[in-house]
């Protein structure tokens, strides 16, 4: 016997002065304007597998489009688990879960369904993602309280997926309507808001039921009003992996890559001072601000350039706008990348004492490039500063860093950090802004104006948030690994795992 088919209002009808004490909430197209989760399937198959596995679920895409319309929504969606999770560790899952797709999810929730969902005191988000995947962003920034989605089978030895699900399936159609009567009991949900027809079946024991139907014009919610703020990220993907802009990366990858082998080593030979004007030549745009000090005198010691930190290249970068070679310290990099480097790089040893005398004897050589955020920050925000820089010097030029990628990341926390400047290089067109600010007043530093190195260190990051229109936080090092990598950020926590 035929269902009746079921006519919803548009959430549009929802009445915002009234509040609702529950709501169950399909994802894809109602929360998120994006009616695909294609682009996330694709993120967790690139950054917890390989760019190979990638490729592979693009290529079966057009398998997957027509499972989908002419069998089932089941099956189309068991083919995108089946190819993205197969083989892969639960914990790479989890990770990427938390660190890569949120940044995407985020730029992707529908303004007018959210304010209904957000008015809710009970909030549960019923999908036919895996609940894994989509988990850490409903719960941290949607504020849902739980997640009824596609459980994903686990091999118990290896702690791996194996591709298939748990029964009773994908969850869509009564399995959803089955889902929310299990979790809800004899309380109905108040509202329940979905956006196509296998929606009808949970939206129907709802008390209320509204549509959200697909809009060119639907507007994304600003991001102040989520519960959480992107501040870490990780992934090499900048953009969202919709089907074109998947095809388009793959197939820029080869040319790529061979881009980025000429930027990186026809440069590396060359003086600082040409390396400027031959960057333009291969596509590389330098931006450079303010007056460049002087390389120092015979005797005098270098001055100590102070920057916030967007990738590895920012000293180089530095020098190359000086036009002459100055020195870096580092704490993580690789002795092949310390010997690839154009510039002197010198490894610390973060012990204190030690550092402080490494610095000290180096200012004595000359200019030395100092990142005292300890690590890279993708959006606009500033980390919590060091304040060891402020007791070597008074000599200090803060250095205001800014970079654009238009395709990939040039930082990673989970990927192999060898190859970060490679990625950046890979972009089609990136570009670098330096702006050198004035040398910090005497009065303004330790030795000859009295003040305390903390103190100075937050005038520096708060003249450089100034100029570059980032936000100071107190956040360290520490706290983006912890949330991206699950660890310390030490080389020596990671060497152990």
């Amino acid at each position: 016997m035929a269902k009746l088919e079921r006519k919803f209002p548009s959430v549009t009808e929802c009445n915002g002065s009234s509040t609702y004490e529950s709501v169950a909430a399909d994802l894809d197209g109602t929360l998120l304007i994006s009616r695909s989760s294609f682009p996330y399937f694709m993120l967790v198959a690139v950054e917890a597998g390989s760019l190979l596995r990638g490729l592979v679920l693009l290529l079966s895409l057009p398998i997957v489009i027509i499972s989908y319309i002419f069998i089932s929504e089941a099956l189309g969606i068991q083919i995108l688990i089946f190819i993205s999770y197969a083989g892969l560790k639960i914990r790479d899952i989890e990770l990427v879960s938390r660190a890569v797709l949120p940044r995407f999810y985020a730029a992707d929730v529908r303004r007018e369904s959210f304010e209904v969902f957000d008015k809710c005191k009970r909030k549960v988000v019923v999908t036919a993602n895996p609940t894994i995947m989509v988990e850490p962003f409903v719960k941290d920034f949607l504020g849902g309280d739980k997640v009824l989605g596609t459980e994903i089978e686990v091999n118990p030895k290896t702690k791996r997926a194996t591709g298939f699900v748990k029964k009773p399936g994908v969850l869509v159609g009564d399995w959803k309507k089955i889902a929310v009567l299990k979790e809800f009991g004899e309380e109905k949900p108040d509202i329940g808001l979905g956006d196509r027809k296998t929606d009808h079946d949970f939206m129907s024991v709802c008390k209320e039921g509204y549509m959200v139907p697909p809009s060119k014009s639907a507007k994304p919610v600003q991001p102040d009003r989520l519960k959480s703020r992107i501040i870490f990220h990780d992934g090499r993907f900048v953009q969202r992996p919709d089907p074109l802009v998947a095809l388009i990366t793959f197939m820029w990858l080869p040319f790529g890559f061979i881009l980025s082998i000429f930027r990186v080593y026809f440069h590396l030979p060359l003086p600082e001072r040409i390396t400027r004007y031959s960057y333009e030549m291969f596509g590389i745009h330098l931006v450079i601000r303010g007056n460049r000090p002087p390389a120092p005198s015979p005797g005098t010691p270098g001055n100590l350039y102070v920057c916030n930190h967007r990738t590895a290249l920012d000293p180089i970068i530095i020098a190359i706008a000086l036009g002459r070679k100055v020195s870096c310290v580092t704490y993580s990099v690789s002795k092949l990348s310390r010997f690839l480097s154009p510039i002197p790089a010198i490894a610390l040893t973060r012990d204190r004492a030690a550092d402080a005398a490494r610095i000290s004897e180096i200012l004595q050589k000359g200019d030395l490039v100092v990142c005292p955020e300890g690590t890279t920050c993708r959006e606009p925000f500033l980390l919590r500063f060091s304040a060891l820089f402020a007791e070597l010097s008074d000599r200090i030029v803060p250095v205001a860093m800014d970079c654009k990628q238009g395709m990939f990341n040039g930082t990673t926390v989970r990927g192999v950090k060898f190859w970060d400047p490679y990625f950046f290089f890979m972009n089609p067109r990136p570009t670098y802004e330096v702006t050198f600010l004035e040398r910090l007043p005497k009065e303004m530093t330790v030795k000859a104006g009295g003040k305390s190195s903390i103190e100075v260190a937050n005038y520096v990051q708060r003249v450089l948030g100034n100029v570059l229109g980032f936000e100071c936080t107190g956040l360290t090092r520490k706290d983006k690994y912890l949330l991206l990598g699950g660890n310390d950020g030490k080389v020596e926590s990671i060497n152990k795992k």
